[in-house]
């Protein structure tokens, strides 16, 4: 069967499987038609799993039917940006009769004014356009005399108990089990779909839901899977954004990918996009909280691969790509502690990052000195002398006018005029020449400014967008070795970045305002190291920073949360040495100071704690658990499992067990002291 072939009964499988709806229908059904009458644009708008994306199939599916020209956009994959809905949307422009659709314009919400009022009217003739989002439409469509003549919005609203069955019926779901299935999903098409994927436990046996009932389905539709490698690939699609084959590969190596792949996309729960495979939401947080609840450790391996993968998609893709790429990766963490009074993108117009102009001046240092005073204004001018193309100068869609900025500076060596007209900077290269002197070719990064007037450095569209620009410079950059980012609201920001391993170093007064200095030494820490430490949700963050007091001495400990996130890192790199010669552990007292080989030290020092515990017969299983787990390297916990020949729940016990044993054996372990060097011998005469 050829692929159009395919194609064609997708559409009538899917246009059959449409109950009711027939108010949309009849809207969509007239807009096709050419009638006079006809509104020109429909907004269909209603919650998550509806059933607005099988409105816009079927509206592509007449379309095509009729002859039309359908022009199909996601509004997941625009980033709000205008130059990328105007590349996809272009035949819409140029050919009449032209049908477009974007689905989940929820996402690109703030192009809404300029769709409006700067695109639409450039449509090519008998064009018509459907739009589907979770949003209703702004009030203005109606409000304006013109648009209310030719705009029409359609609320989706839950299937009533009748067309609920019918659904079912569709689905071949037996009559009587039907009732079950309509009280439980609520009149959602996707709950009714995803309860018709799921059989009686037993045949004739009722369908009733437990416990969290779309937990219950989603675990009932995994629990039955080809192989334990298809499990792995649907907790990659669970946690990443959008997977794409290459970030399947990235995670799961060259087994089967392609096939698996395949596999995934065919699952009812998925959705094939444009950009790659997404899931639902629902299914999305329920799939990330079963294996999280299952197995926490491989949770956080599969979180650390997407990160890792995240990190080379951004160094490898266009400069005007990179940003969305960043935001790719910062999905991973979009339940991470924030800064409070988190904002709401639909709410704002669409943000341009660019270069500064020279026309930009004025406004840049007129908003500087808004924003943090004359002293600070000063120092920006100092730099837009310096360093011009440091500047990111923000301003909405179709304006000139610059909104905000940022300066990400690149220094190699300290100049006099840099100290007397900053002075973060000032104190910056004295941090720098105390605990972290830069090496030859290396240079230390400093985002040195985040102007937003009005609410400074509130959480915004504006901050969001320094953030993910500053994010990309440090994936992007080679030989930086340290970096340091600058914050006057160092309240709100000073946990989140902490959190994200990058303490206060330092705090500056530039005219009666407090600076805050936040700062990394990548030569403790690698990019790499960092991307992949920042997925595990468990780890404590890496001290990234020099610390500044007296050398250690042999009594001194690590504290004990870092010692023991320390054990665990070192476990978890037994095998890959680069990771392992950057352990918290190295600057313990098991690693005597100026030792000529530290990573040796430190390996011997656990081996002789692994062997110390091994003391009963609770240790000797506690020895068998780590040993199996790391030392010798199973590919999963599971294999560590079945070679001990234990249930995998009893392995999980014994090793939580052990690491507490280990790590309570390193502790008590002496301090390690140099080894004195052998008396110097004087040349006999």
């Amino acid at each position: 069967m050829g692929a159009a072939g395919l194609a064609d009964r997708l559409a009538a499988a899917r246009a059959g499987a449409l109950v009711g709806r027939e108010q949309e229908r009849a809207v969509l059904d007239l807009m096709l038609s050419g009638a006079a009458q006809a509104p020109f644009v429909a907004y269909l708008h209603g919650p998550g799993g509806i059933g607005k994306s099988s409105l816009v199939r079927y509206a592509a599916r007449q379309a095509e039917l009729a002859g039309r020209r359908v022009v199909h956009v996601d509004g997941r994959f625009l980033e709000t940006d205008p130059r990328r809905l105007e590349e996809a949307a272009a035949p819409a422009c140029s050919e009449p009769g032209t049908v477009l659709l974007i689905d989940t314009f929820e996402q690109c919400q703030p192009l809404e004014t300029w769709l409006r009022e700067t695109f639409l009217p450039r449509l090519a003739d008998q064009a018509i356009v459907v739009a589907a989002g979770r949003t209703a439409p702004d009030a203005e469509w109606s409000l304006d005399p013109g648009w209310a003549q030719l705009f029409t919005a359609l609320p989706v609203r839950p299937l009533d108990p009748a067309e609920s069955d019918a659904l079912l019926a569709a689905r071949g779901v037996p009559a009587e089990q039907r009732g079950a299935f309509v009280a439980f999903a609520g009149g959602s098409p996707l709950a009714l779909s995803l309860a018709a994927s799921v059989p009686p436990a037993a045949p004739g046996a009722p369908w009733y839901p437990a416990g969290d009932t779309l937990t219950t389905l989603v675990e009932r539709l995994v629990g039955d899977l080809p192989s334990a490698l298809h499990r792995r690939a649907l907790e990659v699609v669970a946690q990443a954004y959008v997977t794409r084959e290459p970030l399947l590969r990235a995670v799961l190596g060259d087994e089967n990918t392609n096939t698996v792949f395949t596999w995934l996309r065919q699952l009812p729960y998925i959705e094939v996009t444009p950009e790659g495979l997404h899931p639902h939401d629902a299914v999305r947080a329920t799939l990330e909280a079963d294996l999280r609840w299952r197995d926490p450790e491989r949770c956080d391996d599969i979180r650390a691969r997407i990160s890792l993968a995240g990190l080379q998609a951004v160094r490898s893709a266009t400069a005007d790509d990179a940003l969305l790429r960043v935001a790719e990766w910062m999905f991973l963490f979009r339940d991470h502690d924030r800064p409070d009074n988190l904002y709401d993108h639909r709410k704002h117009p669409h943000i341009e990052d660019t270069p500064l102009r020279p026309e930009d001046v004025p406004a840049v240092l007129r908003m500087a000195e808004e924003a943090e005073g004359p002293a600070s204004a000063a120092a920006v001018a100092h730099w837009l002398r310096r360093q011009p193309d440091a500047f990111r100068v923000h301003r909405y869609t179709g304006s000139t006018t610059p909104v905000s900025f940022m300066a990400i500076l690149r220094l190699d060596a300290p100049l006099p005029e840099d100290r007397a007209e900053d002075p973060v900077i000032a104190a910056v290269w004295d941090l720098v020449e105390t605990a972290a002197p830069l090496g030859p070719g290396e240079h230390l990064g400093i985002r040195r400014f985040a102007v937003q007037p009005g609410g400074h450095q509130q959480p915004s569209p504006l901050m969001e967008l320094i953030s993910r620009r500053t994010i990309a410079e440090e994936m992007r950059t080679q030989q930086r070795a340290v970096t340091f980012t600058v914050f006057e609201d160092a309240d709100r920001w000073g946990r989140y970045l902490a959190e994200a391993g990058m303490p206060q170093v330092a705090a500056v007064d530039v005219g009666g305002l407090r600076q805050h200095v936040f700062g990394r030494d990548w030569r403790r820490q690698t990019v790499e190291q960092w991307v992949q430490n920042r997925a595990r949700t468990a780890l404590t963050p890496l001290a990234t920073w020099p610390a500044t007091a007296p050398a250690r001495g042999p009594g001194d400990q690590l504290p004990r949360a870092a010692f023991e996130e320390g054990v665990l890192e070192a476990l978890r790199t037994w095998h890959t040495p680069r990771e392992f010669a950057t352990s918290a552990l190295l600057h313990s007292h098991l690693v005597a100071p100026g030792s000529p080989d530290p990573a040796a030290d430190l390996r011997d020092a656990i081996t002789t704690a692994l062997d110390a515990i091994q003391i009963d017969p609770a240790g000797v299983k506690a020895h068998e658990a780590l040993t199996a787990t790391y030392i010798t390297a199973p590919r999963t916990h599971r294999a560590a499992a079945r070679r001990l020949g234990v249930p995998y729940g009893t392995y999980r016990r014994h090793l939580a067990l052990a690491k507490e044993r280990l790590t309570e054996q390193l502790l008590r372990q002496p301090a390690t002291t140099p080894t004195p060097a052998p008396p110097h011998q004087l040349p006999r005469e």
